[in-house]
């Protein structure tokens, strides 16, 4: 069985979103990046205005979840960990997009 991409990973994460979560998101865009350059173990960044603080945001960028492969890939060199760690990074990630704060992620499992 051949081995899944970093991003086909990331892609696999998203596309396993519940349809109410996946159809929330909007004005977001998910990258992948190396990695970040001042933290260099983080796995995950999310950047922007967290959904129950918007008002009108016509006309404003995208909302920016970045998922730092190197890191990731370091840490998790079994291919079903790396799965799942990106699984949890990018619900974390998310989870902040939805206004989550780190108390509440962590109680979910999602730290």
């Amino acid at each position: 069985m051949k081995r899944r991409t970093f991003d086909e990973h990331v892609r696999a994460a998203l596309e396993a979103l519940p349809p109410g979560i996946a159809s929330a998101l909007h004005n977001v865009a998910v990258v992948v990046e190396d990695e970040h350059p001042d933290d260099p173990d983080l796995y995950g960044l999310y950047e922007g205005v967290p959904l129950p603080e918007r008002g009108d945001m016509a006309g404003a960028l995208p909302d920016r979840i970045t998922i730092f492969r190197l890191p990731l890939e370091e840490d998790f060199d079994d291919d079903a960990e790396l799965e799942e760690e990106i699984r949890i990074t990018v619900l974390h990630e998310l989870g902040h997009y939805f206004g989550l704060d780190e108390d509440r992620l962590s109680e979910l499992g999602y730290e």
